[in-house]
């Protein structure tokens, strides 16, 4: 976008005043439904020349007779820009996280979990009872819907699937998006276990390749 380029320029000609200052990349990455992330991905395509869309996911997670739906998606590059993104997500009611670069030097085994919190708290009790030693070094939640639907092992016409939708919708599922590190190595492999096993979505940071 313009304004993103005024931004730009603007720390360009700050560097050539101040060898000291340097423009750094970081990584965020936004989840809540399908709409706000739509507007997300947007706004980073726009911002083409600062903003990179790594990956974006279109999750369904059965929950007994309900499908919860959810998007989210990991953005890398200008740290000033992907940062005015918090305040838009804020405001749409999406989850957001920013991994700054100091993280990859001072944490061990970043990763980043998504899921409803309720799945997410079930997990980690069973990491904690697990002596899984780790540390959350972000968290945040949605606090607007993310779209349920009846799923379709459910036997009834589609309009009155249709009719009962709003009923579920109606009880708000809080969408959790947080950092973690764990602190051993060989830990790794038994909490990502525990984690897809109670289908949390697993960003790990290792597997994350950027360009320079």
């Amino acid at each position: 976008m313009i304004e993103d380029n005024i931004r730009v320029l603007r720390q360009a000609a700050r560097v050539t005043t101040d060898s000291s200052f340097k423009i750094e990349k970081t990584w965020c990455v936004i989840a809540g439904n399908v709409d706000l992330v739509d507007e997300m991905a947007y706004k980073a395509i726009l911002s083409n020349s600062n903003i990179k869309i790594l990956f974006r996911e279109h999750a369904i997670l059965k929950d007994g007779k309900l499908d919860k739906k959810f998007d989210f998606l990991m953005l890398y590059g200008n740290s000033i820009v992907i940062n005015e993104f918090k305040q838009y997500a804020a405001n749409c009611g999406g989850a957001y996280v920013q991994i700054p670069r100091r993280y990859l030097s001072d944490e061990p085994n970043l990763m980043v979990l998504v899921a409803p919190d309720n799945v997410l708290k079930f997990a980690f009790s069973r990491i904690e009872k697990s002596k899984i030693p780790f540390k959350i070094l972000q968290k945040s939640q949605t606090t607007s819907f993310i779209d349920v639907d009846i799923n379709n092992d459910v036997r009834l016409p589609n309009f009155i699937k249709s009719a009962l939708k709003p009923f579920y919708n109606a009880n708000e599922v809080v969408l959790t998006t947080v950092v973690v590190s764990v602190e051993k190595d060989k830990d790794v492999g038994r909490f990502q276990s525990v984690a897809t096993s109670n289908k949390i979505f697993v960003i790990d940071f290792k597997d994350i390749v950027t360009e320079e």
